[in-house]
């Protein structure tokens, strides 16, 4: 089964930029569709991004327009490049294959300081 970890979480100043990375340890090209979640504190983990193996993409209202995901199936990553980044986006983020299900990564922290 295809293990995950996150990587490239931070702390940031609001309106600061980083990229997230997904590792996996098996190939990518078997999941069809990949996401990010993000849990903030207090908040239940929610689904912001999400990709498919033909690249149609969606993403949640509050991240449009400032997050961007992408995937690469020969290095076996996704990415989740987020900038004009606001307190409110501080959180663990955690990617995951939806289609078919993957276990949780460990994931990562980011902090947007204001």
């Amino acid at each position: 089964q295809v293990q995950l970890v996150e990587s490239g979480g931070g702390l940031v100043q609001a309106g600061g930029s980083l990229r997230l990375s997904c590792t996996a340890s098996g190939t990518m090209r078997e999941i069809n569709t990949m996401a990010w979640y993000r849990q903030s504190p207090g908040k239940q983990r929610e689904l912001i991004a999400h990709i498919t193996n033909g690249d149609l993409i969606d993403y949640e209202d509050s991240v449009k327009g400032r997050f961007t995901i992408s995937r690469d199936d020969v290095k076996n990553v996704i990415y989740l490049q987020m900038s004009s980044l606001k307190p409110e986006d501080t959180g663990v983020y955690y990617c995951k294959g939806i289609v078919p299900i993957t276990p949780w990564g460990p994931g990562t922290q980011v902090t947007v300081s204001s």
